[in-house]
């Protein structure tokens, strides 16, 4: 039985070395977009017309601050809105927005109450991006959270790679901020990787990978695929389900704005309760995907994590450490560039110390998303 397992693990530290050496070299063949702020702005230059989405519930504490970021940007003003949808809030967040959008006439607010009840669908952010994209003026919608804070030339840099690339579908970006303590630098790790991955697979067309914080896409796509029809009963996935369904339907390119002056920041979870109720959320969508490259990634990553603990069941301390050893060789090697593009180098001196905190939390999440019913921003989510 041992020696069936030590050959289990070893075929499975094959396979995932592979595809880390994968990612690596598609990350590696990504190149920086290149953009010109003073062409961009030059007279006869073609101007998106964007409606920024933003759903939020209970979001009184980070709302102003995400749409001052907005309203911060060297795009012409009349070129942009801000839709903030809320979703049921029980704080000041609608009253803040109110207030916002009496100062500036491009911030408008939506209620979520005006279009449903409560209890009537699962999947709240689908249906909040669904009613905004219906009243928005733009004809790119980009996406972002409320607990975000976008970069002063994200709408420039959008602007100039949709008019060079003419894509139906952009995904970009994201990290968390960093501040103090072991729970935001173990996320700040692992979403390192998240990103990096992301970056590399849609740059290499090869998953669609994409985080809501910071996507956009064209208001006729969106019409043109259904919206979120037959996946809105899904809670999550607002992101990669929209996208997959346009890489799948429209003849028109899904591309990745890979640009150190896009990248949105975002709040990582300040407790370990809301970071894996985060993490069950994010898998809980795995069972849908009809993305079967990212399906079969997925499986492979669980068992791999999987066998560590089957190893310390048998007590195979040796092969325990030898599969952990080049887990670790194989992620830094792959992490080593993509911390460079986020600056973010010095962090990967914590990333051995975190390693079977990271395994545990792999197998819990995968496992307790499929299995558990999960609860957040107040909402208890099957």
């Amino acid at each position: 039985m041992e020696y069936l397992l030590d050959w289990t693990v070893a075929i499975l530290t094959i396979m995932y070395a592979v595809i880390l050496m994968a990612y690596r070299f598609w990350f590696g063949k990504m190149r920086v977009f290149q953009f010109n702020q003073i062409e961009a702005l030059s007279p006869g230059q073609s101007t998106t017309q964007f409606t920024v989405i933003i759903p939020a519930r209970n979001e009184a504490l980070n709302i102003k601050a995400c749409v001052d970021s907005i309203l911060n940007q060297d795009y012409p003003v009349d070129a942009f809105e801000i839709i903030v949808i809320d979703d049921f809030s029980e704080d000041d967040t609608a009253f803040i927005v109110n207030a916002l959008s009496q100062q500036y006439p491009q911030v408008r607010l939506l209620q979520l109450a005006d279009h449903c009840k409560e209890g009537e669908t699962l999947a709240y952010k689908k249906k909040a991006i669904e009613i905004a994209v219906a009243e928005a003026k733009g004809d790119w919608i980009l996406t972002t959270d409320a607990d975000c804070i976008v970069p002063k030339r994200w709408l420039h840099l959008y602007n100039a790679y949709i008019q060079e690339n003419q894509p139906c579908f952009v995904a970009a970006p994201v990290m968390f901020i960093k501040t103090a303590g072991i729970l935001n630098q173990f996320q700040v790790l692992d979403f390192l990787a998240l990103q990096g991955i992301t970056a590399a697979a849609v740059g290499a067309g090869k998953h669609s990978m994409s985080n809501g914080a910071n996507l956009g896409f064209e208001k006729t796509a969106f019409i043109a695929v259904g919206g979120y029809q037959g996946v809105d009963h899904i809670a999550s996935g607002d992101d990669m389900f929209l996208m997959h369904k346009m890489k799948q339907t429209l003849h028109k390119p899904v591309g990745y704005l890979f640009h150190p002056d896009a990248i949105v920041l975002t709040a990582a979870m300040d407790t370990w309760k809301g970071f894996i109720m985060q993490r069950i959320r994010w898998a809980s969508k795995a069972r849908y995907y009809d993305d079967r490259s990212i399906t079969m990634v997925l499986t492979l990553v669980y068992f791999f994590n999987l066998s560590f603990v089957c190893l310390a069941f048998m007590g195979s301390w040796s092969t325990l450490l030898i599969a952990l050893a080049f887990k670790t060789f194989f992620e830094l090697f792959f992490l080593d560039p993509v911390a460079k593009f986020f600056k973010l180098q010095p962090e990967l001196k914590h990333f051995v110390l975190y390693q079977p905190i990271h395994i545990v939390y792999n197998i819990a999440a995968g496992l307790f998303g499929q299995l558990k019913t999960y609860s957040w921003k107040g909402r208890k989510v099957k």
